[in-house]
């Protein structure tokens, strides 16, 4: 039995507004440090594919954070483990930080690598903890047990799909104001880079991680979370069919994104004239966007009462529009069609829209598959395949511009999609229990 059961309203939304704040923390750290080594490597002269060689390790390091991270969260409690994360992330800042222009360019990559695969490994401890925390504040707040409360509220909250659509309101909200926060940290780290310089800029992120912590640690039940873990490899694989098939489709979601997002548009972008302001100042005005319609998801995807036969159909319908965008794309730049460098970004917004709504009902799905006792454990699970889809995506992001430029990164997005939506087809469309 997990310790924290059901918990007062107040207390309940209490928890989730601090854990949500403390993942902002983090995510606009999280996403001033992508713009500050992009673009502070690229101004040394590193090529497009060593770009993305030194986001591998961070990608690559939060397949088995995630994993390890939903046990240790299960283990030892949520909050403890946010904390971790949070610590994590500022000692990959000060490493970071110690990297000298007088180093050989070898050493030089080797030391960002690895500081990089610090960074990575906190921000899936900290995801995976924050995740599962939306889980266990609301089912221990709302959920079956709190039955005897609900039957007191409102009417309006005692329909039967009341807990499902305030769970998808609360994650859509979470997922889509921490990408917002990611955008305006691609501002920040850009910001920070002008004005603080490098290293100047990793040690004033983390002094604001410090004060995050500190916050947490004053703030939520060290306890929260704590549950009986699992004991054995077979049995924390042991999965219901609705999280891993949800994992594998996040693979080749999260894939098509980063696999032109993250190397090969802001290269073609300044490669096409546009500066480094231009660059990050549109990724950070999309990613804002995206997390704004991430947020506002629950809005435009009918909600069921069982909370998964509207959107289980949800999730195949807008994986399939999303497939669309890249080929159309990709044909107007094999046609040759004036200005790619406007009708490019152009399609991003389309993109982000889809990729959004996407994202967010990926997001609710899991948690809904999810069970609550090993909630953390589910998460893990789920998001290192997030991460695997992340590291595939990068690695050809950077491969695929080298060979055959954008067009080459828009088909790898667009068969990557293809098998997203495919594999949505099989999703239940029902709770399972876990199965070995």
């Amino acid at each position: 039995m997990s310790s924290t059961a059901a918990a007062p309203a107040g207390a309940g939304i209490r928890n989730y507004a601090i854990v949500t704040a403390a993942y902002w923390g983090f995510t606009l750290t999280d996403g001033a440090l992508r713009m500050l080594v992009l673009l502070h490597f690229f101004r040394l002269g590193y090529s497009p594919f060593t770009l993305a060689f030194l986001f591998l390790l961070y990608e690559a390091a939060g397949i088995g954070a995630n994993l390890i991270g939903g046990w240790l969260a299960t283990r030892f409690g949520i909050a403890r483990m946010l904390a971790v994360g949070l610590a994590t992330q500022m000692a990959g800042f000060l490493m970071l930080s110690a990297v000298s222009p007088g180093w050989a360019a070898a050493l030089s990559v080797a030391w960002v690598v690895a500081a990089q695969g610090v960074c990575g490994v906190a921000k899936d401890l900290t995801k995976t903890a924050s995740k599962s925390a939306i889980k266990l504040i609301h089912d221990g707040t709302f959920g079956a047990a709190a039955d005897s409360r609900l039957r007191a509220s409102p009417p309006g909250d005692r329909t039967p799909g009341a807990a499902p659509g305030r769970l998808f309101r609360w994650v859509a909200f979470f997922t889509g104001s921490k990408n917002a926060m990611k955008g305006a940290g691609f501002f920040l780290g850009g910001l920070l880079l002008e004005s603080l310089g490098f290293r100047g800029a990793l040690w004033a992120m983390a002094a604001m991680l410090a004060l995050v912590l500190a916050g947490v640690a004053l703030s939520l039940p060290p306890m929260m979370g704590r549950a009986k873990a699992s004991r054995s490899a077979k049995e924390l694989f042991a999965k219901n069919a609705g999280v891993n098939l949800l994992a594998a489709a996040r693979v080749f979601l999260f894939g098509a994104r980063d696999v032109w997002f993250v190397v090969g548009l802001p290269v073609f972008l300044y490669a096409s004239g546009w500066t480094f302001t231009m660059v990050g100042g549109f990724l950070a005005v999309w990613t804002i966007g995206y997390g704004v319609i991430q947020a506002s998801a629950p809005a435009v995807v009918r909600r069921s009462a069982d909370g998964l036969s509207a959107e289980v159909p949800a999730a195949r319908a807008w994986s399939l529009a999303l497939a669309l965008v890249p080929v159309a794309l990709a044909a107007m730049m094999l046609a040759g069609v004036p200005r790619p460098d406007l009708f490019v970004p152009a399609g991003l917004c389309v993109f982000g829209v889809l990729f959004a709504v996407n994202s967010s009902v990926h997001s609710y799905l899991v948690l809904a598959y999810a069970g609550s006792e090993k909630a953390a454990e589910d998460v893990g699970f789920y998001y290192a395949a997030n991460a695997a889809g992340r590291f595939a995506g990068t690695l050809l992001s950077g491969l695929l511009y080298a060979w055959a430029g954008l067009e080459a990164c828009l088909l790898g997005a667009a068969a990557m999609l293809a098998l997203c939506w495919a594999v949505t087809l099989r999703l239940p469309l029902q709770r399972e229990a876990r199965t070995a």
